[in-house]
């Protein structure tokens, strides 16, 4: 190694590990070797090494990289540029990296052009300003590399080709006609990439004839991708979803291709059966509905319930098709296949909304099946239609009374469509015998019921009968909407953003990519790593809870944690999500560990005993110090990992200490004063304990109370007798009046509330008797608390 590279790497900073410095050294002298290969292997190393404090060793052979003669060595320098840009993105917008790349666009190798646009694609993604932007003049150099770079470089080209948006229909067709032979490749996710290409060209382009032309172009190989194996099927089936609910006539003639196998697995079969109805039209229902009846008489009980639904869909899609429809689900019906009977109930109520007054002629039919209904939706249904159509029912009231038995147990759906169609059946008929069943179902719905939806109902339903039957047939009987084809389901924002993220997992979970994926980086601020011995990572949790009186109640809390155990240590567990939140408007900012209140001091009061914590025994104190607020505590435990300040971890029998202030005088909540502090404390070992601290107010007192006497006068004067309170305080005692004074005037207000206070005793002899003036006599008992602790 030269004397120049010995020197770059010649001291070592702080954090930085000697073995890991040879090995930089190493590969710095690699980055410069004959070799081709083993200069980009060198540069690959360094980028994998994702320590921050090395990033700045790597820009120097980066840079000569980028510039190298040879293209291997290139392309490989220009993905480590992305990787650098993870770690730290402002080095490489200092040094010129993006610059650079840019300029590897213009590159006469197409592998280096591919590898270029991958890591910029990459870097745009994780930043918040236009880095990567197509223009014209680049276009056509992609669109020149697109022919001759490998599979995976034409995605990488084609996904940022989908992003460019054509000056006008004239160069989107150019860009088309170059991309479509990116079609006949064998690799499914050039095919796909293309797919998704073409889709955003094309709408900018306005003539017909061109795209009628790639739709034919665009459909052989979409069905070629069904000929793979299942899971390949299965993405493809996702992305041709979304495909022809925007583009249906691309594969509208290709139906059959989506008839379902008998070996084909469900996930797979579910996903053809979607697309069948989206392509269902009154051209092909016929062999559609021909298909769905087959599927509905199979062994799979959940795909059965897919095809007689779809069957329902189709109806409800193409109302030229609906009466074949419900002549397929009646024949269905015939089988007695309890599932599928049920199953067709529930799409034939759909029928009827969308289609009233056409088809109540299979009423009869549907009656004859009610004693097979056993499941929630399809009793609902059939109630429904009963309801709706109790006026052409003749035994409509014994058919709901049979309902009406069981009420108390069925499920909340049930019950309350069994209510409105009871009201519905009185409305239209009102005899004895729908007199009665209405009486009993209000009976049953208002008062033995413990669901609010259900009851709320009854009670609109029971005033609207009781005080206007007209505004009740109005709100009962009402035109209802009709029912319209959900086979195109999807937003249309939605899909215009599924379809230009086709061929990634977006476009298999139906979800934009924010819905799952976060490029969003956490940034922690932590010591140095030799201040946490072996990586550990541990923080103390506690929010108090409001305290429901006027006494200015703290709002954050801190504790000095001390642990021991007499058990193993367990593995430290994953990090706990905040459950408890902020439960007051905690304010969790650390005291420095060298705060006088962190030195040790007189035992602190246990509050929370190690027999009720599970091992954690907590002693805590409320000081106030420098004019600020602090909770001291003591911890200890068997075995634990805090995980919101920053503490060591705590293993069997060690300690640590914590400290956080108090936020006084927020969030105080009405009601008579209280000197008990609500406490959770949480980790990741533990369940959450609770207790309670006594608080003594004279903690809130600030230390600028001294008055004058006028002052004093002139306020105690201004002050109502009823405000005045006196209180003997046997266990307090005066020794020198001047410091009694002193200590008094500096803890005499808290939150700007004064106290005016009367002393009368007899020096050096126990028992005070202490007289107080205040604007807020209800605080008094708090203040006596607090004097006789000052007066000890």
């Amino acid at each position: 190694m030269s004397g120049h590279d010995s020197k770059y790497f010649s001291t070592t900073k702080k954090g930085e590990i000697p073995e890991l410095k040879e090995e930089l050294n190493s590969q710095y002298k690699d980055s410069q070797d004959p070799n081709p290969l083993i200069r980009a292997l060198a540069v690959r190393t360094m980028g994998c090494i994702r320590v921050d404090k090395i990033t700045e060793y790597l820009c120097d052979p980066l840079q000569r990289c980028l510039k190298d003669d040879d293209p291997y060595v290139r392309k490989t320098a220009s993905i480590c540029v992305a990787k650098l840009y993870d770690i730290n993105a402002e080095l490489v917008e200092d040094r010129g990296f993006l610059d650079t790349l840019k300029d590897l666009i213009s590159d006469n190798n197409p592998m280096v052009v591919a590898n270029a646009v991958a890591a910029l694609a990459e870097i745009q993604e994780n930043s918040h300003m236009p880095i990567f932007e197509i223009t014209s003049h680049t276009l056509s150099k992609l669109l020149t590399a697109l022919n001759e770079c490998t599979e995976w470089g034409q995605v990488f080209i084609l996904d940022a080709l989908s992003r460019y948006k054509a000056a006008d229909a004239r160069e989107a067709e150019n860009i088309v006609e170059r991309v479509t032979p990116r079609l006949q490749h064998a690799n499914c996710a050039v095919v796909l990439s293309a797919v998704k290409m073409i889709l955003q060209q094309m709408e900018l382009i306005t003539s017909t004839d061109v795209v009628r032309n790639l739709c034919k172009k665009m459909s052989p190989p979409l069905v070629t991708l069904l000929s793979a194996e299942p899971e390949i099927q299965y993405v493809a089936l996702r992305n041709i979803s979304l495909i022809v609910q925007r583009r249906p006539t691309i594969l509208a003639h290709e139906i059959k291709v989506f008839f379902c196998k008998y070996n084909d697995p469900i996930y797979v079969k579910m996903e053809k059966l979607e697309i069948m109805i989206k392509l269902a039209s009154d051209r092909n229902i016929d062999q559609v509905l021909l298909e769905f009846k087959e599927y509905a008489t199979e062994v799979d009980v959940d795909f059965v319930r897919k095809a007689v639904r779809a069957i329902g869909r189709c109806a409800i899609k193409l109302e030229r098709a609906a009466e074949h429809c419900i002549s397929v689900l009646l024949e269905l019906i015939k089988i007695k296949v309890n599932y599928v009977v049920q199953e067709a109930i529930i799409v034939i109520k759909d029928i009827f909304r969308r289609y009233p007054n056409t088809y109540e002629s299979i009423i009869s039919t549907l009656c004859e099946s009610l004693d097979t209904l056993d499941e929630p939706e399809a009793k609902a249904s059939m109630i429904w239609i009963i309801g709706e159509y109790a006026e052409r029912i003749d035994n409509a009231d014994e058919l709901l009374e049979s309902f009406l038995e069981t009420f108390p147990e069925e499920p909340a759906l049930v019950q309350l469509q069994l209510l409105t169609a009871i009201v519905k059946l009185f409305l239209k008929k009102p005899t004895e015998g729908p007199q009665q069943m209405i009486q009993t179902v209000l009976n049953h719905a208002t008062v033995e019921t413990d669901n609010p939806d259900l009851r709320d109902r009854a009670y609109i339903y029971w005033r609207l009968l009781s005080s206007d039957p007209e505004a009740a047939k109005d709100v009962v009987l009402a035109e209802k909407p009709v029912i319209s084809d959900d086979s195109n389901q999807l937003d249309p924002s939605l899909l215009d953003e599924l379809l230009a993220n086709i061929a990634t997992l977006s476009s298999v979970f139906h979800k934009p990519p924010d819905a799952f994926v976060s490029h969003a980086k956490s940034t922690v601020s932590r010591p140095d790593d030799e201040d946490y011995p072996d990586g550990a990572e541990s923080g103390y949790s506690e929010s108090p809870a409001q305290m429901s009186d006027s006494v200015p109640a703290p709002t954050s809390s801190s504790g000095v944690s001390q642990a021991s155990t007499r058990e193993p240590a367990p593995t430290p567990a994953a990090p706990v999500p905040d459950l408890l939140g902020d439960l007051i408007g905690m304010d969790n900012a650390l005291v420095p560990t060298d705060h006088p209140t962190t030195g040790s001091g007189p035992p602190l009061p246990v509050v929370l005993p190690s027999s009720t914590g599970q091992g954690l025994q907590i002693s805590a104190q409320l000081i106030r110090h420098d004019g600020q607020i602090f909770y001291i505590q003591q911890k200890y435990l068997w075995s634990c990992t805090c995980r919101t300040l920053q503490v060591p971890q705590l293993p069997p029998g060690s300690t640590a200490r914590t400290l956080l202030p108090m936020v006084a005088f927020q969030n105080l909540s009405p009601g008579p004063p209280s000197s008990l502090l609500q406490v959770a404390v949480k980790n990741n070992q533990q369940p959450v304990c609770y207790f309670t601290d006594k608080i003594l107010l004279n903690v809130f007192f600030s230390e600028d109370g001294r008055m004058e006497r006028a002052n004093f006068l002139e306020t105690w004067k201004s002050l109502p007798d009823s405000n005045e309170i006196a209180k003997d305080l046997p266990g307090a005692v005066v020794h020198n009046m001047d410091a009694t004074i002193e200590r008094l005037a500096a803890t005499n207000a808290a939150r700007g509330i004064p106290f005016l206070i009367e002393l009368t005793t007899v020096l050096g002899t126990p028992g005070v008797k202490c007289a107080i003036k205040t604007p807020n006599p209800e605080m008094a008992p708090l203040f006596f608390e607090a004097m006789e602790s000052l007066l000890k």
